[in-house]
């Protein structure tokens, strides 16, 4: 099938099969024309492209793990162990990067908390405590 209908079969748009061919996550075959044309192996290779991607895995992990991947039915399935080094290791990134987030949300309702308990309104005395920047109005800063 040519890449519109291929498109509208996985739902992804036309840039972004363009872009995962570009990263090696698709590899259509070429008419003489040069248009691409994909096979029905491929809309499950993207389906398990979409499912790794929203498990937090960017498109270089995912070209490193897709060799690994058999297509079980409905989407791709991990068929080797050779594979658990490479997601314990994106999982343990994703855990620090949600720790990182924790932390940042936790200083920012800290500082909520404390704006809040501060009780200055008064947007001339947020002026003075912001420094007192010339020409600069708490609400263009």
């Amino acid at each position: 099938m040519r890449m519109g209908e291929f498109s509208r079969r996985t739902g992804v748009s036309q840039r972004l099969l363009r872009y995962y061919e570009e990263q090696g996550l698709l590899r259509p075959a070429r008419r003489p024309s040069g248009y691409r044309e994909y096979e029905e192996a491929d809309v499950v290779t993207v389906r398990g492209v979409r499912m790794l991607l929203a498990a937090g895995l960017n498109t270089a992990v995912i070209a490193e793990l897709l060799p690994c991947m058999v297509d079980e039915g409905r989407i791709l399935e991990p068929a080797c162990s050779s594979m658990l080094p490479d997601l314990h290791r994106e999982r343990a990134r994703i855990d620090e990067a949600a720790a990182a987030l924790l932390a940042a949300r936790d200083r920012l309702d800290a500082l909520i908390e404390l704006t809040a308990e501060s009780g200055v309104t008064d947007e001339e005395a947020c002026a003075v405590v912001a420094g007192g920047r010339e020409g600069v109005s708490p609400r263009s800063a």
